[in-house]
């Protein structure tokens, strides 16, 4: 699974958990940092923690491991690390103070409604029958 995909797969979880002001920044080639800059925000620390649980959880149960979460305890702003995609999860006070939309605004971005269904692979264990 590559960057988009993961970034897809974030903003379409996100949106399931009624996060708003869901954008994708496509970084190929602007950015050493990563590939893909998924913005969401969140009303609630509850609902902070739901997208992130939700998120870390499908994507380690496909084998994709996250190199690193930074965030503060109040729950007004996570960020996920995948490496080729950066997931930052935000209250609308953090999200506006931060403005990571000016910084990256003339990068591209992509409409994560008109990309296909992420699927994501489920990674065999020694549970599973052959």
């Amino acid at each position: 699974m590559n960057g988009r995909d993961i970034a897809v797969f974030a903003a379409r979880t996100a949106d399931d958990k009624k996060a708003t002001d869901i954008v994708i920044y496509d970084l190929r080639g602007l950015s050493d940092i990563s590939d893909y800059f998924v913005l969401v925000t969140a009303h609630s620390r509850a609902q902070t923690r739901a997208i992130l649980e939700s998120v870390a959880r499908e994507l380690k149960r496909a084998g994709i491991h996250r190199i690193g979460q930074e965030g503060n305890d109040a729950g007004r702003w996570v960020l996920l690390d995948y490496g080729d995609c950066v997931v930052h999860i935000f209250s609308p006070d953090l999200r506006e103070y931060y403005a990571l939309e000016s910084m990256w605004g003339d990068a591209p971005r992509l409409d994560w409604n008109q990309e296909p269904e992420v699927v994501l692979p489920r990674r065999k264990t020694g549970t599973d029958v052959a």
